[in-house]
């Protein structure tokens, strides 16, 4: 059954995206995700250990990745690879953009540690660190052969042998997508630490969001200097520290803002953004509106949702 995701949340220690229902038995998640119910039509910087196969279903969805940007408009998909920094955004206004995903967990193809398949088929593509993403385009018709399977995929029922049948198409996408790979798991990269360290400070902002941070403090949690915490943003997230950490904060705040009816005088202060007319001001810059008025548009959608 696919999970309807509209926000992301992090584990308290890594601080990767948590998957919901995750189960350590079959650690497997269909997802849903419908840009016009994520705040800003984005979801923001995350990573998580699973694999990610997703096929665009509708619209036109940028993944933004370490390496670059890459743009797939319905009809196409692709592969994003286990722990790859990584955003999603819609990009065109006013036009719904869809997406399904499979997350899993390696080890639901690969088998246990040390297996032959594992040694051959996984390990060589997980830990390539040049190999961010396989994208998928139906215009190239061995990939638009793929497309089709993938598409198909997200029809099996859970009824009799579900987890088998789920496997084996996993299974199928990974060795035709893996092949399509090869040419670029023969080349030979170096591990960009760049990456490592932007997940260690991202970590430690999502920990310490509601305080008073300095970017001095960001740095030194990934321990390089503030030169380098603002080049590793500015060349990988386009961005800075510090409007990162807003970001991430407003991300919060519309968690909060959906979820009930808490005060918006308490909301900017548990998220770390002060006063409540500072909150409404850089939360119009960013939505264009107002905090009451997506609380209200929110929790509107949501009545009509569960109806």
């Amino acid at each position: 059954m696919l999970k309807n995701i509209c926000c992301i949340e992090l584990r308290s220690g890594s601080k990767e995206e948590v998957m919901p229902d995750f189960q350590p038995d079959f650690p497997y998640l269909a997802s849903y995700v419908d840009f016009d119910q994520c705040a800003g039509r984005f979801v923001p910087w995350h990573w998580h250990k699973e694999a990610e196969l997703f096929y665009v279903e509708e619209g036109v969805l940028e993944y933004r990745l370490s390496r670059g940007t890459v743009v797939l408009p319905a009809g196409s998909g692709g592969l994003v690879n286990s722990n790859v920094l990584h955003m999603t955004r819609a990009q065109q206004d006013n036009v719904r953009t869809t997406q399904f995903n499979h997350i899993f967990d390696v080890s639901l193809i690969g088998g246990w540690q040390g297996s032959r398949i594992e040694r051959k088929y996984i390990t060589p593509f997980v830990t390539a660190p040049q190999v961010e993403m396989v994208a998928l385009r139906p215009e190239a018709p061995e990939q638009a052969q793929i497309l089709e399977a993938l598409r198909a995929s997200f029809q099996i029922t859970e009824d009799y042998a579900y987890e088998v049948r789920l496997r084996a198409a996993l299974s199928d996408l990974w060795c035709r997508i893996f092949a399509l790979a090869e040419p670029l798991l023969r080349e030979k990269a170096r591990r960009d630490k760049t990456s490592d360290h932007l997940k260690t400070m991202m970590a430690y902002m999502h920990e310490h969001y509601a305080e008073r941070i300095s970017v001095a403090e960001i740095a030194a949690a990934a321990f390089i200097s503030e030169r380098e915490c603002y080049r590793a943003f500015r060349d990988t997230l386009h961005t800075t520290p510090v409007e990162y950490l807003k970001g991430y904060r407003l991300q919060q705040a519309c968690q909060l803002l959906a979820q009930g009816g808490e005060s918006l005088t308490s909301i900017s202060q548990s998220c770390g953004l002060g006063s409540s007319s500072y909150f409404g001001k850089v939360f119009r810059e960013a939505f264009g509106c107002t905090p009451q008025a997506y609380r209200r548009e929110w929790q509107e959608s949501d009545k009509f949702r569960r109806k």
